[in-house]
């Protein structure tokens, strides 16, 4: 029994499973996908039969490492065959099966595909070894950090994203690639015209869909809040309301898994993607709600002041952070394309009250127990364990250096701040420099994911000196790249 004995589960998630079992006795699926989040934070997911499935929640069942080693476009980036497998690791030689563990805890029925039910797995070597690169056991390893210290971080989410409308009939040989290269990313058509802000008439173009997807999320469990025309064409915002960081990384996973697979089936378009490579459309982002609670649950950053000290010492770890932490909330060569001034997104480490213009805005105040902190620096495509994390890390390091944040920045824009990376390059070299995320992420972590991204870079500059593109607007490559992979 490879859970018993290996990779052991809490007494409740035990319970979970116990009580799993019994409801798919009673409530039999045809299949049940077990998923796990790779190192871009896109879904992976196997489907198994019922009888696999009971079988797997005693002793874990066995999939490929190789998600773990391949680049946003399925390319090999480490030499897998080779003694070490390219990481000077022997775990790692010959792309061997990892075990996948499902948590009880996230199981749901998927409301859109009949008979099928879904659970998030964690990844274990055989031996039980938790596995190094895997983003959901770096949080947890965060979340524990703070429960030793009785504080628990709070995750609200809000997110915008593109919904558009499937304009080709189906795929053709354009849209086939091959590893480490796109194949044409499917053409799209607007749903809405987009620029009028808040439009109620050009909400409800996209009414039949929204509904659909309000349904899914209420049936899956997610705690919506808000579903808002944005900006761009067919741009959407989501808010949901705050939960524990894991929860809240779990959910967004899902969030974004279930929005694409809901709309394609309608025969819609849904991307995560920053700026895609299309007329008019405008930058989406991802702003992280967040505040610390203590064991009783009281917002450990509300007090008489603004902030609380907590609060004012996790927010100046931010700041402090914030150029090294980048790349984990900004992780795509597309996303950079949102840092400019005068925007909805920031351009360097600042804070303000109230203020979409710093990168991170203080909401709440004196005495609010709302009071949070909204961290602007992300975009969509995001892996959620991995923002979430970096920020626990840059968070914390402020609590316990007691760091100071400075006085707000009323002009954001002109603040004389850090300024925050202007490329994916950039972000790159500054957490290849960062002690901190070195020394809690791990050396192992941070060479394997600088290595990984890297691959990704080089292929985009390999593709410009090709073309002799300028790089002013998004790309075909990035279009290809992240339009339909987020």
């Amino acid at each position: 029994m490879f859970i018993g004995q290996d990779a052991p589960w809490s007494d409740e998630q035990r319970a979970q499973a116990r009580e799993l079992k019994k409801r798919l006795e009673r409530e039999p699926l045809e299949l049940v996908r077990i998923a796990w989040a790779d190192p871009h934070g896109a879904s992976r997911a196997k489907a198994l039969s019922l009888p696999v499935f009971f079988d797997a929640l005693e002793n874990g069942y066995n999939i490929n490492v190789a998600t773990t080693t391949l680049d946003s476009a399925g390319g090999r980036v480490f030499k897998s065959f080779t003694r070490g497998g390219g990481m000077g690791l022997e775990e790692m030689t010959g792309s061997p099966n990892l075990t996948v563990v499902p948590d009880p805890a996230t199981f749901r029925v998927l409301p859109w595909a009949a008979g099928v039910g879904w659970v998030l797995c964690d990844e274990y070597f055989r031996d039980g070894k938790p596995l190094h690169f895997s983003p959901r056991h770096l949080l947890r390893r965060q979340v524990a950090r703070l429960a030793q210290k009785k504080m628990q971080l709070m995750v609200g989410l809000e997110l915008e994203w593109y919904l558009a409308r499937v304009a080709e009939d189906g795929l053709s040989d354009e849209h086939v690639g091959t590893p480490g290269i796109r194949g044409r990313a499917i053409r799209t058509v607007p749903i809405e015209p987009g620029y009028s802000y808040h439009s109620e008439t050009n909400m409800d173009l996209m009414q039949p869909v929204l509904s659909d997807l309000a349904q899914t999320y209420a049936a899956l469990g997610l705690p919506l809040r808000s579903i808002e025309n944005e900006w761009g064409p067919g741009q959407v915002e989501c808010t949901f309301s705050a939960e524990d960081a894991l929860r809240a990384a779990d959910d967004l996973l899902l969030f974004r898994t279930a929005t694409r697979q809901v709309c394609r089936r309608q025969g819609c378009f849904a991307t995560f993607m920053a700026r895609p490579a299309l007329k008019g459309y405008y930058a989406s982002g991802w702003h992280l709600h967040q505040s610390l609670v203590d064991d009783a649950g009281k917002n450990l950053f509300a007090g008489s002041e603004l902030l609380s000290p907590a609060g004012q010492s996790y927010l100046a770890g931010l700041l402090e952070h914030a150029v090294a932490s980048t790349v984990f909330a900004t992780p795509t060569v597309n996303g950079y394309r949102r840092f400019r001034p005068n925007s909805l997104a920031p351009d360097r480490a600042s804070w303000g009250f109230d203020h979409r213009g710093a990168m991170v805005r203080v909401l709440g105040g004196k005495g609010d127990p709302a009071t949070r902190l909204e961290n602007r620096v992300g975009e969509p495509a995001a892996n959620p364990y991995l923002y979430i994390a970096s920020q626990i890390v840059a968070g914390l390091d402020g609590i316990e250096r007691k760091l100071q944040p400075g006085a707000r920045d009323d002009e954001p824009y002109t603040a004389d701040r850090p300024l925050l990376p202007a490329s994916l390059g950039q972000a790159l070299d500054a957490l290849e420099k960062s002690e901190l995320f070195r020394r809690q992420f791990g050396d192992l972590f941070v060479d394997y994911y600088l290595k990984l991204k890297r691959n990704e870079l080089g292929r985009y500059r390999k593709w410009l000196d090709e073309n002799r593109v300028a790089e002013t607007e998004p790309t075909e490559w990035e279009q290809n790249e992240y339009f339909d992979f987020f």
